[in-house]
């Protein structure tokens, strides 16, 4: 299979092959590359329905320039602690960014959020997002709204009393609760709907049905999200080293 980076023309074929339909496989063996790659190259410039050949290209050679003239390290940007890449801690992170893209976040807000899970402090100020993200205040404030009304970050104030914004170790859990919570409040209007049309109804059949799958739905998220809760406490278990 042919290495290297991936062409202008290749990025085409792939935007086609995604148009068409085609699974990231077919797509790869039509171009005789590693599926890793198709799947890869498409997670990071805006998954199967965001993918623009163009702009995929345009940004791999913007971070290709940025290997060949690296800038100064700004302050609260990638750091190269526990002797990480930080250019590959760059692409993960877009890469991450395209997976929460993908469960509907806004672009913006997929990037802030992937932001916070890749800093080892698990928080970061408004300042320190506009110099990682090279992005707005605007646009901070804005996804920032948008997470805390889900549950996803929360607010605190350090030491030197700046406002600082909180991924935790219970942050999933808490989007858990406030999905779980989403989908209760649509079961209450899911059977006032069929009230009012009729439970005899087709109409007033399908509501019911739909409102008794979210219940059951909506409960066992709740209680698998209980009862998982102390996983995201958890610490890793030290590494073996072989010896009996």
């Amino acid at each position: 299979m042919p290495g290297g980076r991936l062409t202008q023309q290749e990025r085409q074929q792939i935007a086609l092959g995604l148009a068409d339909g085609l699974a990231y496989a077919e797509i790869a063996r039509r171009l005789e590359r590693p599926t890793s790659t198709v799947t890869r190259e498409v997670m990071r410039n805006g998954g199967p329905t965001g993918y623009r050949a163009e702009l995929a290209h345009r940004a791999t050679e913007q971070r290709a320039q940025r290997r060949r003239q690296p800038a100064p390290r700004k302050a609260g940007g990638p750091s190269p602690e526990h002797g990480r890449d930080v250019e590959a801690v760059r692409e993960y992170e877009e890469m991450f960014a395209s997976v929460f893209i993908q469960s509907g976040l806004p672009k913006m807000t997929a990037r802030v959020l992937a932001c916070f899970f890749t800093t080892d402090e698990g928080s970061l100020t408004a300042s320190e997002l506009v110099q990682r993200l090279q992005i707005s205040p605007a646009s901070v404030s804005k996804a920032i709204a948008f997470l805390e009304s889900q549950s996803l970050v929360r607010r605190e104030r350090d030491d030197r009393r700046r406002e600082r914004y909180v991924v935790d170790d219970d942050v999933w859990y808490q989007s858990m609760m406030s999905t779980a919570r989403a989908n209760a409040h649509f079961v209450q209007i899911a059977r006032q709907g069929a009230g009012v049309l009729g439970p005899a109804t087709p109409a007033g059949v399908r509501l019911e049905n739909v409102a008794r799958f979210m219940d059951f739905v909506s409960e066992s998220i709740a209680r698998a999200a209980e009862q998982a809760r102390e996983i995201l406490h958890s610490k890793p278990e030290p590494a073996s080293d072989g010896a009996d």
